[in-house]
Formats: structure tokens, sequence, C-alpha cells
């Protein structure tokens, strides 16, 4: 796409954007007495459609598929998908592998709109199909299944995938000719990184472990960040407080899903200054991720209502929004 054509795309997404939902929408949302009411006020937004009735998973389900359909009208360029879609892939891998080693059902751990999804992905593995899946994905596909069936180590599949889908992002992206996609794969890397080191940390994962679990990352040191982490959850504090992640270090002294927002906001807040653009990539990839965003943040509002979970509770879950 040129960057006339851009343009046009551009204005469009700028129409759109007057539709997402703000950080005062997210904390109206919040205050609802619950997930009804909540579902209620969505709707009354033009959330879902007439299919949807009261359920909220199809609502959901119908507005990320409003955000893929706007994404093809626009004619956004295949490696754009290949980038923004490689975690949820790599999510499906994972689900599915569990999913036939411990001979159990689980249909909602998968992304539904992942290039390959649920059925698809189960058939493959069973019938050891590798040479249907992506080429980037079948070597990890391999040794994620036959590590599951070996060892039932759920932890050392992931670390297999997860690493995978990073390499495969960075290898997109690196050759990308629009920086938003090479701003957005930098910073998953490293959040991700921040990721798997926290949890390494507080189950005293060896420095090994953490050398095979961490990506190559242009934005943090992934050899200091691996003795950090090995020596402990405190040692990976300082090393994080040091760093330009300190804020990741004060997200975790405040609990587990207080550093969860703050690994989704650092992303969102790479993202912002593309609403200052308009000749580029840039503001359409945002609005997409902008999109994920808040829908990832209504199904926490709504799980966390359904549940009866206090609204204190919910607040400190909740991710700032793109507008």
């Amino acid at each position: 796409m040129g960057d006339s054509n851009y343009i046009f795309a551009v204005a469009r997404i700028r129409v759109k954007e007057r539709t997402l939902l703000s950080d005062a929408d997210i904390n109206q949302l919040v205050s609802m007495k619950d997930a009804a009411a909540v579902l209620a006020a969505l709707q009354d937004k033009g959330w879902g459609d007439e299919t949807c009735g009261n359920d909220p998973e199809k609502v959901l389900a119908v507005e990320e598929a409003k955000s893929l359909k706007l994404m093809k009208e626009l004619g956004i360029e295949q490696e754009v998908f290949d980038v923004l879609g490689y975690p949820n892939l790599y999510h499906n891998l994972k689900s599915a592998v569990k999913e036939i080693c411990t001979s159990s059902d689980h249909p909602e751990a998968f992304y539904k709109e992942a290039a390959i999804d649920r059925e698809t992905m189960l058939a493959i593995l069973r019938d050891k199909r590798y040479d249907r899946l992506p080429d980037h994905m079948r070597k990890a596909a391999i040794e994620t299944y036959d590590t599951m069936v070996k060892t039932m180590d759920g932890q050392m599949c992931d670390v297999i995938a997860d690493r995978a889908c990073l390499e495969a992002m960075e290898a997109v992206a690196r050759h990308s000719k629009h920086k938003i996609l090479r701003d957005y794969e930098a910073s998953t890397v490293a959040v991700t990184n921040i990721r798997i080191a926290v949890r390494a940390a507080k189950t005293g994962k060896s420095r090994q472990f953490l050398k095979a679990a961490l990506a190559p990352s242009r934005e943090i040191n992934t050899g200091r960040l691996a003795a950090a982490a090995a020596e402990g959850l405190d040692s990976l504090l300082t090393f994080l407080s040091s760093h330009r992640y300190a804020e990741a270090a004060e997200a975790l002294k405040v609990s587990a899903s207080s550093f969860e927002r703050w690994c989704d906001n650092k992303l969102i807040a790479s993202i912002k200054d593309q609403k200052r653009n308009c000749m580029s990539l840039g503001p359409i990839v945002a609005y997409y991720l902008a999109r994920k965003n808040e829908i990832k943040t209504v199904r926490i509002i709504l799980t966390a209502k359904a549940n009866g979970l206090p609204e204190t509770a919910i607040r400190e879950r909740m991710r700032d929004m793109y507008v």
C-alpha cells in the first residue's frame, strides 16, 4: 500500500477511533453493579450484533471479528497479520498440545480469531501433519508436542513455543519497511522476556532454563536478566529498578495483577504517538492493537463481575486505553 492509499485508510481509522472506549468509559463500566449491566452498556454503544443475545463471549467474538474485517477491508499487508497474529497462533499450539496430552477438553482456552483454530490445530497434532503448519512453526510444534508427551512439563512446553513465537515475530519485523512493526516487536519481546523472568524467579528456575527461555532482545540485556532472575525475585527487582523498566519492578511490588497491567500498558504506551501520524501504516496498526486491548479489558471486567470481585480488585486489573 502506498502513502496516498494510507491517507484514505488513516482517515477512516480516525473516524473509528471516536468509537474506542476511553479511560472514563472503562471506569464507568467498572462502577456498574454486575456483568449484565456492563453488557447492556456495551450493547448500547454498538457492541455485538443481533445474533449475540445476552452472551458476553459472543459479543466479544463479534467485536474481534469486526476488527479483523476492517483490517482486511483496508488492504493491510500479510506481514502485518503475521506479526500481530503470531501470539494467538502459538497460544493455540500450546493449548492444543496440552489438551491432547491431558485428554481433556478446554475450548475456552483457544483464540477463535487465530490463523489456525482449535479444531484444525488439534487435527494437525493428532495426525502429526506438521506440514500443514507455517514453516516457522513446524520445529516448535514437534518439539513442544514431544516434550509434553515425554515429560508432561507444561511450563517447558510454554518456553519452547513462546520463544519460537518471538523469534518468528522478529524475523518478519526485522525486514519490515514499517517502523511500527519493528517497534512493536521490540517492545513485545522485551515485555515477554520480563514476564518469563518473573515467573522463573518465583519458581526457582535455573540460569540455564532462563537462557533457553529468553529470546534475543534489542531493548534489554537477556544475559543480565537471566542472571538476576536465577538469583531470585529480589535480585530481579534490583536489576529492573536500575534499568529502563523500573516501573515493572514497582508494579511487581504491588501485586501480580498490577504487573500484568503494566505489561499491557507498556505496549499501549509504545503506540500512542501514532495518533499524530497520518501517512503510514502506524495509525492503522495502533487502532487494531487498541481494539485488542479494549476487548481484553472488557473481558476482564465481565469475568470479574461474574465472579463477584470487589471494585477495588477490578480497578487494579484495568488497562490504559488508547484514547
